[in-house]
């Protein structure tokens, strides 16, 4: 499935316009992650893109968000480890804790890109082209900026073996090249 495709199922159940913008973060996020492991880049942001496809549906529910996504994409022939990867992005309704580089990766990366957004926000020209990762890491020791982001998820990204510094610059890079798409 490409990027298009993805992106048409996405619109089909999501139909707020910042969750598509996070959907959108999160695939080249992903898919920077994906290049600096050495991983398949359109897989990696394939999860990225359609991690939330349920997020409506669920109405954001913490029990079953993450798990009706199996239901919408399994009948689509999306690969079993992408789906897996999706189902455990939220590990409140996740049947078992994230044990694997393609779990620990979508959980940090898609996390990250809402305190970027928040990070950005702040700015006075609120624009990407702005935000340093020095300013990011800053940020995740303030606990009660951008609250709801969870800072362990975050900080996965150590276990796939990149640390946070480099984590932020990475995921920054990444945002800021569809920073048009973002309105950032």
């Amino acid at each position: 499935m490409d990027h298009n495709q993805a992106l048409e199922i996405l619109k089909q159940y999501v139909k707020q316009d910042n969750m598509i913008k996070h959907s959108l973060a999160s695939e080249v996020v992903m898919k920077a992650i994906a290049r600096r492991l050495g991983r398949d880049e359109d897989k990696w942001g394939l999860a990225g893109l359609l991690h939330d496809v349920d997020v409506e549906v669920t109405n954001a529910d913490a029990l079953t968000h993450g798990q009706v996504s199996i239901d919408i994409l399994k009948p689509l022939g999306i690969d079993a480890d992408v789906i897996e990867a999706i189902s455990m992005h939220n590990e409140c309704s996740a049947k078992e804790p994230r044990s694997k580089e393609f779990h620990y990766a979508l959980a940090a990366g898609e996390t990250i890109t809402g305190l970027i957004t928040a990070t950005t926000l702040v700015y006075p020209d609120k624009k990407l082209a702005s935000v340093k990762p020095k300013s990011v890491v800053k940020r995740m020791k303030e606990k009660n900026f951008a609250a709801s982001v969870k800072r362990e998820n975050i900080m996965e990204c150590e276990l796939i073996g990149i640390p946070i510094a480099e984590f932020a610059e990475l995921a920054i890079g990444a945002m800021q090249g569809i920073s048009d798409d973002l309105g950032l």
